[in-house]
């Protein structure tokens, strides 16, 4: 059934303020580190820092790691789990580089297991350590990326081993209820192009608990070929939304429906037909009814629109890619589309930043996707940063979870110097870690970004990765619920 723009117009009048804002993040800060215009300090936060030696939420500064890699705040420590050229896979290989996407599962005899991306891109010669082409577990030989799974066992002992290869440019993806992981490629590459001997652009199923599973790799069709980037699974409806990061024109939001009579689990997707369920992308317009051409053009934490979904023609894109099929006037476009994830019975999206192709710009924006009503909130706005090189400021979000904290932790991607943030419920963020890996010179300093931040089932331990050359970490410390 069409939410139409009359229907939202009509609910929003109703309700006084608009749609009531949904998720347990609220309103986030609309500028990095900032607290929302009505946020005070409160008597319990003042509690807190007389005990911990600082205001606010977080858990305090960060301090210089002597050996270069990664500042944490004090009582808190990392460990490297992967090194891409220096710890090797159980086959003998150096782990492959580029690290993207992660997500945590429970494995067997207390172990956690890690689906690690490598966004490897292009013929395998451009790359030093490209994904190993295990075999059996090759879609097309030519290809570089993939994904490879860590084993973490309960003596610290780390296995790693590949899970699929000869994929392309596997950037995000997201985990299923059903416990496996979904990877995507961020690429529109067909056979033919960049050395390629199949059509890429696809989703991907990998099973981390059972590696005959992941043999002969098949890809999802039904789920679209254009450059993907994270994807997640309604656990009530089961729909996949997935995010795409293009320009030129800018790239979309989707949302595939499952045929009548499907039932998720392990491999399933992979039994589809191409053509199975429907995909669409969002038309999305604001409380008096109009049309909002790009995401971008929401600048106030608490913007709702009205969504309505429109079906993709040809989602294959066997003639034109899937965002150039529609006109202008059809659905809502967003810069820079990136992670998400599911959480307070939503989803979580990430729009990185918008430029002089967007009507707006800005350093990030997270929306909150509520699938009951409808409706898409602005959650997070960051303004666009003007010194990007000096620490203390936010930009360019890109992978995100949801915190068993309380709040989000956001991976930053943007210019200079990279973290990985956190952002309570009410508007406050706060720094968690810094990248001291200098790829630069002193002179000239380079960061690279931080990617796939996951908690561990069990949430004591936040892992993430520094792209660049691919370091996997795990963070341990005195982790807390965060107060607004």
């Amino acid at each position: 059934m069409s939410l139409t723009r009359r229907d939202f117009a009509r609910r929003s009048a109703l309700t006084g303020a608009g749609v009531a804002l949904a998720g347990s993040v609220g309103a986030l800060a609309t500028a990095p580190g900032a607290l929302a215009a009505t946020d005070v300090e409160s008597a319990d936060d003042s509690e807190d820092a007389r005990h911990h030696g600082h205001h606010g939420p977080g858990y305090g500064p960060l301090i210089p790691d002597p050996e270069g890699l990664l500042a944490l705040p004090a009582g808190f420590s990392y460990r490297v789990l992967t090194h891409s050229g220096r710890t090797r896979l159980e086959s003998g290989e150096f782990t492959p580089s580029n690290h993207d996407g992660t997500a945590t599962f429970r494995g067997p005899r207390g172990t956690t297991l890690l689906v690690n991306n490598h966004e490897l891109g292009g013929p395998r010669s451009k790359w030093k350590h490209p994904v190993p082409l295990a075999e059996g577990l090759v879609y097309d030989p030519a290809a570089s990326g993939g994904c490879t799974v860590v084993e973490v066992r309960p003596d610290g002992r780390v296995a790693e081993w590949v899970g699929i290869a000869g994929t392309a440019t596997n950037c995000a993806g997201g985990s299923t209820p059903w416990g496996t992981w979904l990877t995507c490629e961020e690429t529109e590459d067909r056979a033919g192009r960049n050395g390629m001997t199949k059509d890429h652009g696809y989703v991907f199923e990998v099973d981390p608990l059972d590696r005959r599973a992941n043999r002969a790799p098949k890809p999802i069709k039904a789920l679209g070929r254009y450059a993907h980037e994270a994807v997640v699974v309604d656990p009530k409806r089961g729909h996949l939304y997935l995010t795409e990061d293009a320009s030129g024109p800018n790239g979309l939001l989707y949302r595939w429906t499952p045929p009548r009579g499907f039932a998720h689990g392990r491999g399933r997707l992979r039994t589809l037909a191409d053509d199975a369920g429907v995909l669409k992308a969002p038309k999305c317009f604001d409380s008096g009814g109009r049309f909002v051409d790009d995401l971008s053009r929401a600048t106030k934490i608490g913007t709702v629109y009205g969504v309505d979904w429109i079906e993709v023609p040809d989602r294959d894109a066997r003639t034109v890619p899937v965002r150039e099929q529609f006109d202008d006037g059809d659905i809502t476009r967003a810069r820079k589309l990136e992670g998400m994830w599911w959480g307070d019975g939503g989803v979580y999206i990430v729009a990185s930043f918008a430029r002089g192709e967007s009507p707006v710009p800005h350093d990030g924006q997270v929306w909150f996707y509520h699938p009951g009503r409808r409706t898409l909130t602005l959650k997070v706005l960051l303004g666009v940063n003007r010194d990007p090189g000096k620490d203390g400021a936010f930009d360019g979000p890109d992978n995100i979870t949801v915190s068993p904290y309380g709040g989000l932790v956001i991976a930053e991607d943007g210019d200079g110097i990279q973290h990985l943030f956190g952002a309570t419920e009410r508007g406050r963020t706060y720094p968690i870690a810094r990248n001291e890996l200098n790829a630069g010179t002193e002179e000239k300093p380079e960061y690279s970004e931080f990617t796939g931040v996951t908690f561990s089932p069990d949430g004591r331990t936040l892992y993430a990765n520094i792209q660049t050359p691919g370091i996997m970490l795990a963070i341990t410390g005195p982790w807390k619920r965060q107060r607004n």
